[in-house]
């Protein structure tokens, strides 16, 4: 029997029971118009059902479990925008816009000062607007989003929700025999793309919310949770910004983004902190997507010990050869995604062996933890998700067999 183990884990969110879904959805809403208030019934049902995903993750092959995101609101089948729109509910300073509120205004970027244009009209929808606007092309986006303003100071609110997810997870954790498991929390960058009319520039918006952020990043890990942090902004926001930037000015313009973050972990024990990258999980083309070659040392400089990204869909799946080209600081675990959310083809075990073989290959067999590229709940039906999961544990024992000879 090989005495290789390569360890297995999702990039996040798991599909949901309808029950759950529906449970959520009857939450009321509090004043502000977007915080759901929990009752004593939904936090005994959440936490069953985190405990049940667990053991399923387990029985799937999944080594380092997570919460499948549960503890952040996701109200309908298919939501993209839970990992973000959770921390609404979770921050004060927040407003909706009214009803009879003006759509802002048009903005240009301009060369060497890049900023968010096109959160609604990405590159990559306008190039393919007829299949996005086709209801038969397959092309999903999910639920429309809702975004709040920021208009008064940033502060962390979520305390009690925090210790709601770490209690869950630990407890489900202890229930099956498990020591390790992770939380997912958003990432300043990422979050500072809603609307700002409080702060003087998009920069000190983006340090006001890593100091919001490093309150939640503290509570997973003093619970003993390694923490992953989504910051899909770092490789999404090209897409984003109209006209296109030149990439020296885009990698100026992460420059906030990656100080900031690192702002937010620091002191955090690097072995329990990881970083997740993508390039948003809604089903389309994606032509328009930034090359991981221009970026990825920036990325790198984030203090986390753990990099997860997307390396199994087939706009992405090549650049797995861009790791063989860089320098990896000492100890790094990579987590590339070999089981892809953008598809409900299930990957072959052998061709996930294939995958995690070729990073094994670069960083040995203990520096990979095979993973999906983004999250799955919400993205495929539950029972093509878990078929995905049991292919990329199945895959990550044969890999293991034939490191092990």
């Amino acid at each position: 029997m090989s005495a290789v183990t390569i360890h297995t884990t999702t990039a996040g969110s798991l599909p949901r029971s309808p029950e759950l879904v529906a449970a959520t959805r009857a939450l009321e809403t509090a004043e502000d118009g977007f915080t759901l208030i929990h009752t004593p019934e939904y936090t005994e049902l959440a936490a069953t059902a985190v405990r049940e995903l667990v053991g399923r993750q387990v029985e799937a092959g999944i080594t380092i479990v997570g919460d499948g995101e549960y503890g952040k609101a996701m109200t309908t089948a298919h939501d993209f925008g839970a990992w973000w729109s959770y921390s609404f509910q979770r921050t004060a300073g927040l407003e909706l816009p009214g009803p009879d509120a003006a759509p802002p205004a048009p903005v240009r970027s301009e060369p060497g000062a890049p900023r968010l244009t096109s959160m609604t009209d990405r590159r990559d929808w306008v190039a393919f607007a007829e299949a996005y606007g086709d209801p038969t092309s397959g092309v999903l986006l999910g639920e429309p989003p809702f975004w709040p303003l920021t208009t008064g100071d940033l502060a962390y609110r979520g305390h009690d929700h925090v210790a709601a997810d770490t209690a869950n997870l630990r407890a489900a954790l202890d229930a099956h025999g498990l020591e390790r498991g992770f939380i997912t929390s958003l990432a300043p960058g990422s979050a500072a793309r809603i609307g700002n009319t409080r702060y003087a520039s998009d920069e000190e918006h983006i340090w006001a919310w890593a100091d919001v952020m490093r309150e939640e990043y503290r509570a997973i890990v003093d619970a003993g949770l390694t923490l992953q942090i989504d910051d899909p902004s770092l490789a999404e926001s090209w897409d984003q910004i109209n006209p296109e930037p030149s990439v020296a000015d885009y990698r100026a313009f992460l420059r906030t983004r990656i100080d900031a973050l690192n702002h937010a972990i620091e002191g955090l024990p690097r072995e329990q902190v990881r970083l997740h990258l993508c390039w948003g999980s809604w089903h389309g083309p994606h032509t328009t997507d930034l090359e991981l070659r221009h970026i990825v040392d920036l990325i790198l400089e984030v203090n986390a010990g753990e990099f997860s990204f997307e390396a199994g869909n087939v706009r992405h799946e090549h650049e797995w050869k861009v790791w063989r080209d860089v320098d990896l600081p000492a100890g790094t675990v990579l987590q590339p995604g070999v089981v892809s959310h953008a598809t409900n083809v299930v990957e072959h075990p052998e061709l996930v062996a294939d995958r995690i073989l070729r990073f094994a290959e670069i960083v040995g067999p203990e520096g990979v933890v095979a993973s999906t590229d983004c999250g799955l709940g919400g993205r495929v039906h539950p029972q093509i998700a878990w078929a995905k999961l049991r292919a990329l544990g199945e895959g990550a024992r044969l890999a293991a067999q034939r490191i092990g000879g």
